[in-house]
């Protein structure tokens, strides 16, 4: 279900991770049903599209003429970066939303954009914005996928995107997320690095850089997974590991993560097996 909506919260948020900052949603909502995404618990159904993207772009270039003369740091060397595509799949969602003007727009404005996708859309590869736009393919083990993200494109298919996409004059990126502690997994993700390494060439493995996130979970998404996925729960939902954790949006506790003491030894220990199969894929942020 798509609806047309004027959208009216304009504001800009600091990022800091996969951007330095997160523009007003020109969708809200996706039509993917991942089982970890916190989307499917604040939008149950559908996308609403905004139809003044004219407003967003002029709220957007307003508060980047604002910024001081861009630092590098790990999401860009030269340029603000804004992730157009926090509460949606851009790439899944391409048709509902002028993006070619949308993405040009702020290029011309010595913006960056940048969005997460979990949907190989070929139509994208017809658009040149001469490495000015970011696109991050978001892999996990496709045993994983399989189960969390019922429906999106494969693994191997994002893979070989990766290629694709850099030679259509996309940076890009890639999007370990969310990454699952349990049972088997480091396997599953030994065999992930290796397929990585194997199918990008050294001319495109010099360009690309990785984001890491690690599973953030929720009371209220468990019990949803319970009614409509249980297979995903045996993979997601796991007290043992897991502690309750108060975000700043939420008015009570409701969060699930690793607890602290043991994802800095999950952190240490995917970086050890990372390092040792795709050294050259430096890890932008991980968390």
């Amino acid at each position: 279900m798509i609806r047309k909506v004027n959208r009216k919260a304009l504001d800009i948020k600091y990022s800091g991770r996969s951007s330095d900052y997160i523009t007003p949603s020109f969708n809200y909502g996706c039509l993917y049903s991942c089982a970890y995404c916190y989307m499917r618990r604040n939008v149950k159904k559908g996308v609403s599209v905004a139809k003044n993207i004219d407003d967003i772009l002029k709220a957007i270039i307003k508060h980047h003429n604002s910024l001081p003369k861009k630092q590098g740091n790990q999401t860009h060397n030269s340029k603000w970066t804004y992730d157009i595509g926090c509460n949606e799949d851009v790439a899944l969602h391409w048709k509902y939303t002028d993006w070619e003007k949308v993405i040009n727009t702020l290029i011309q404005e010595n913006i960056f954009p940048t969005f997460a996708t979990k949907f190989v859309n070929k139509e994208l590869l017809n658009y040149r914005f001469n490495y000015q736009a970011r696109i991050r393919f978001s892999l996990m083990p496709q045993e994983l996928s399989t189960i969390l993200e019922p429906n999106t494109s494969s693994i191997s298919d994002r893979i070989e995107a990766i290629t694709e996409f850099f030679n259509a004059g996309w940076d890009v990126h890639i999007n370990f997320s969310p990454v699952i502690i349990n049972k088997g997994t480091k396997k599953l993700y030994k065999e992930l690095f290796e397929e990585i390494d194997n199918k990008l060439t050294p001319g495109v493995k010099r360009f690309v850089k990785s984001e890491v996130i690690m599973l953030t979970h929720n009371i209220d998404m468990h019990k949803y997974n319970l009614e409509n996925n249980p297979e995903a729960e045996e993979l997601l939902w796991q007290p043992d590991r897991q502690e309750l954790k108060k975000s700043s949006y939420q008015k009570k506790a409701t969060t699930l993560r690793y607890k602290w003491r043991d994802k800095a030894s999950y952190i240490k220990q995917f970086k050890q097996l990372y390092s040792e199969i795709i050294p050259w894929n430096e890890i932008r942020y991980i968390f």
